[in-house]
């Protein structure tokens, strides 16, 4: 069995969809098990819904147009127009049922968009000759804890995952998406339709999982910023991880984890050319290329904390990382001197609260509109001289580096800029590592 994932612009439009069917079809031999997000845009309008409650003029307007934007791809399919008025009823109730915005709320609102785009999916491939059905998630055993917006699959999960082996049609399952032990909605996280493809996989033993999407592979660098950005034919989980989590946006970070565990194949290819070979992610891979890739990762914070009282003084970083956790916030790279620590932040919520917290504990400065970039490759373990070849090409060109983090894994270099400075520093780079 292979597990293939479909992401939001190749179930958006009716030339994807029909394309999603020609590559299912292709591959009906190896008993594929489709995972598909909701249609491209629609999670952020519901989203905004969640956020929106409060006017009901605004929360009708957003209904409307996701209800149009479904009916319209129904229609150029020529499939049944029925295919989910029943759904969407159950949607307009629970959405008039809702009085306030909480993580739970938009998780139970946000549902509902894979929930259309499978059952519309589905039914498309039955109208190709192909028997097939559409799943929620929880039907066939994907059940979470309450870590709403973010939730985790249970151990028992898995067990019950085993059962789509048993299934004698092609299903047709929401990414994204899960259930509690007493039924409450709960989602992944944003892109967690790739992880709930990985955890199918790694529960049925998958012999790959391929992410579908709409660019030809994990590319060596944002092609919207380096205009000759090359695919990365071969690249291990360990580079895979980093990148995702550093700004290539192919990837869900997650998603490597699962199938870490497993030592199960990921496969990263296009939808709109189903010939590219994409890019094959492996637990361990050979490759010449020192460097494969450049990722960044923009509206940064960086928190600069200054204290004597570090010098020698136990507990210091574990007091500075209980603030963050009690705040609810991840630390992306971490810089420490004897008397110094630098860290960046992803975003600004609750900044004021957790510098007033830190400012008990240190001086502390703060700078916002920064960028991390991320130098990537296993190859950099053996080859000296990158650091050198990467600061020098910066220091030429007049782009300031304002914090250096060399993981211990020495297999990416990370360090921030100016946000205006950083896709020049990207495309300089790209030019000195794959000219």
């Amino acid at each position: 069995m292979i597990v293939m994932k479909f992401g939001g612009t190749s179930v958006g439009s009716v030339e994807a969809i029909k394309a999603v069917t020609a590559i299912v079809k292709s591959n009906l031999k190896k008993k594929p098990v489709v995972v598909a997000s909701a249609v491209s845009g629609i999670t952020n309008q519901l989203v905004r819904i969640s956020e929106n409650l409060h006017s009901k003029k605004e929360t009708n307007k957003i209904i409307a147009e996701i209800r149009k934007r479904h009916d319209n791809i129904i229609t150029e399919l020529c499939i049944k127009k029925d295919i989910i008025e029943n759904l969407f009823k159950e949607f307009t109730s629970a959405v008039s049922s809702q009085k306030k915005f909480s993580p739970e709320t938009v998780d139970m609102i946000s549902c509902y968009g894979e929930r259309f785009s499978v059952r519309i999916l589905a039914e498309y491939l039955r109208s190709s000759g192909i028997v097939a059905r559409a799943y929620d998630a929880w039907e066939i055993g994907m059940i979470t804890n309450d870590d709403f917006g973010n939730s985790e699959p249970l151990e028992d999960s898995f067990n019950m995952l085993r059962n789509i082996t048993k299934l004698t049609d092609v299903p047709v399952i929401t990414g994204f998406i899960g259930k509690t032990i007493d039924g409450r909605i709960t989602t992944l996280g944003r892109g967690g339709s790739d992880y709930t493809a990985a955890i199918i996989g790694s529960a049925i033993n998958t012999e790959e999982i391929q992410i579908w999407t709409d660019v030809n592979g994990i590319m060596s660098a944002d092609p919207k910023v380096v205009n000759d950005a090359k695919t990365i034919p071969i690249m291990s989980f360990e580079e895979a991880a980093e990148l995702a989590y550093f700004g290539a946006k192919v990837l869900h970070p997650k998603t490597i984890l699962p199938a870490v565990k497993r030592n199960i194949p990921v496969r990263v290819l296009n939808t709109f050319n189903p010939k590219s070979k994409g890019t094959l992610i492996l637990r361990d891979s050979s490759s010449d290329r020192t460097i494969k890739a450049i990722a960044s990762k923009k509206k940064i914070t960086v928190i600069n904390l200054d204290s004597t009282r570090m010098l020698e003084a136990f507990g210091f970083l574990a007091k500075v990382f209980e603030i963050f956790h009690n705040n609810n916030k991840s630390v992306d790279m971490v810089s420490t001197s004897e008397v110094s620590i630098s860290l960046t932040i992803d975003n600004d919520r609750n900044i004021d609260k957790i510098i007033h917290e830190l400012r008990e504990i240190a001086d502390v400065s703060y700078d916002k509109n920064r960028a991390i970039i991320c130098v990537v490759g296993s190859g950099m373990k053996h080859t000296p001289g990158i650091s050198a070849k990467t600061f020098g090409v910066l220091g030429k060109n007049k782009i300031n580096v304002e914090m250096i983090s060399q993981g211990a894994s020495e297999i990416n270099i990370g360090f921030v800029v100016k946000e205006e400075d950083a896709d020049r520093a990207i495309r300089l780079l790209h030019s000195e590592f794959f000219r």
